[in-house]
């Protein structure tokens, strides 16, 4: 009786309301303060939930001694031939680019000579200009190039040390991930634990059908800038391929990013073939946004292509390429929740 005469006061109403607004402001605010934090948490679920049905595979594999691998061997194997692969393909990149860079660098004047004629004979440049006198002209000043270029490293710095620590956490939810998943289940009233049971392990196959749908991606525009490069006479067109393949892995930039060092080797052969080039990317860009992406999306994830779409642009908008990157395992995780909760409100 006490309580029903305090919670009918105005006062105590009122009183309740400041105090419930007060702590979902200081959850808020918290969340807003921690959310990079939180961000390198749900990648390193993401990758731990995609990468748990293959350590699962290998844990299961008998080795040629009738032993199996513990957990922590088949996740730590996962992550030797991921780094053996980086490893493979900077050995496959860095020498040829280094060649090139080392050409270009001595053929940078005459091209920087040649430019400026075709500005000059079409009244866009009024004179030529020398590289000291460009650098001298530049907006930016000694000061501000020094430190923009410190912040670029510390940039560097951190992303690297960002991701570390996302493969960190993966590891041991990846280690612990049963446990993890029991306790989550066990959060529930028994009655639902099954259904939610099965929703952990639609979200499971789903996040890992991206993961595979992504390096297949990669791998179809990696052949396929092989090719047109190889047809069009584009020097070190296979090492060009495999930057285009993994720039395919980061959305919105990464394509654009790969498809600069293409244009730059086809400029040193011709201007004629560095536009060809360029229109190639152009057409193979509109071909895997439009078409590709959002069929192969929804064949791995099961979401509809309008629905990748959607969620591309939305990831795109909050957290820019990062958004984008997560739009599609968060939009299937999303699709299996709202499945289950239909089909409990259903019953």
């Amino acid at each position: 009786m006490r309580v029903t005469a305090r919670t009918d006061n105005p006062r105590a109403l009122i009183r309740y309301a400041l105090i419930g607004a007060a702590l979902t402001t200081g959850i808020v605010w918290t969340l807003y303060l921690i959310r990079n934090t939180l961000l390198l948490v749900y990648v390193a679920i993401l990758i731990a939930i995609g990468l748990s049905p293959l350590v699962e595979a290998i844990e299961r594999h008998r080795l040629a001694i009738r032993l199996r691998l513990p957990r922590w061997g088949a996740i730590l194997t996962i992550y030797l031939l991921f780094l053996a692969a980086i490893i493979s393909i900077a050995a496959l990149i860095l020498p040829p680019l280094a060649s090139q860079a080392q050409d270009f660098w001595v053929t940078a004047p005459d091209l920087l000579h040649r430019a400026q004629l075709w500005l000059i004979q079409r009244g866009i440049l009024s004179r030529e200009f020398t590289v000291i006198e460009a650098v001298r002209q530049a907006p930016v000043g000694g000061t501000d190039a020094v430190g923009t270029l410190l912040g670029a490293l510390w940039g560097i710095v951190g992303g690297v040390f960002g991701v570390v620590t996302i493969l960190i956490v993966a590891f041991y939810m990846l280690v612990d991930s049963s446990n993890i998943v029991s306790t989550f289940v066990r959060a529930f009233p028994r009655v639902e634990r099954a259904r939610v049971a099965a929703a952990c392990a639609d979200v499971s196959a789903k996040v890992s059908a991206w993961l595979a749908g992504q390096l297949f991606l990669g791998l179809i525009i990696g052949s396929t800038a092989a090719i047109g490069l190889g047809l069009m006479g584009v020097p070190y067109f296979y090492v060009l391929a495999l930057i285009a393949g993994v720039g395919e892995l980061i959305p919105i930039v990464g394509p654009v990013l790969s498809a600069i060092p293409a244009i730059a080797v086809a400029f040193s052969v011709s201007p004629a073939l560095a536009l060809g080039v360029t229109v190639f990317f152009v057409a193979q860009q509109q071909f895997e946004n439009h078409l590709l992406v959002p069929r192969v999306m929804s064949r791995q994830v099961g979401v509809s292509p309008v629905i990748v779409i959607i969620a591309l642009l939305i990831g795109g908008s909050i957290l820019g390429i990062i958004g984008a990157i997560l739009a599609v395992p968060t939009a299937a995780i999303l699709h299996v929740v709202y499945q289950k909760v239909t089909d409990a409100l259903g019953d």
